[in-house]
């Protein structure tokens, strides 16, 4: 097992890992829309899906895993209006390879930001 830690995202603020990789498959933490020094982007839901996709470039290149070797993706969202405008911005990261993804609406993210993403790929 190898955890996976980069200073281009966000540094966990809890008592987990940015990511594990086990058999060559790479889990990542869920990823919020916080810049590497810990600010939310913004309260713009686009511009915070970015900012998740920022993040979870910066891990998955870590891992040496890149969008190209995601196989699994879950999306969290604090409010499913917000579904057409988050999905708009995730096709622009997956648009000719596409993972299977779920897509669930919770009551409440951390620090009350919009949309949380998890991944799992392949290590390279």
């Amino acid at each position: 097992m190898q955890i996976i830690s980069t200073d281009k995202a966000p540094a966990a603020i809890g008592p987990y890992s940015q990511g594990i990789i086990v058999n060559n498959i790479f889990y990542s933490s869920g990823q919020i829309p916080l810049t590497p020094e810990g600010v939310i982007v913004s309260d713009d839901v686009v511009e915070q899906t970015h900012q998740v996709f920022r993040n979870l470039q910066a891990v998955l290149e870590e891992a040496g895993a890149s969008f190209d070797s995601v196989v699994k993706a879950t999306v969290f969202i604090s409010d499913m209006n917000d579904f057409g405008t988050i999905n708009e911005v995730y096709g622009e990261y997956f648009s000719n390879h596409k993972p299977a993804r779920s897509c669930v609406e919770v009551a409440r993210l951390p620090k009350d930001v919009k949309l949380e993403i998890e991944v799992i790929a392949l290590v390279k």
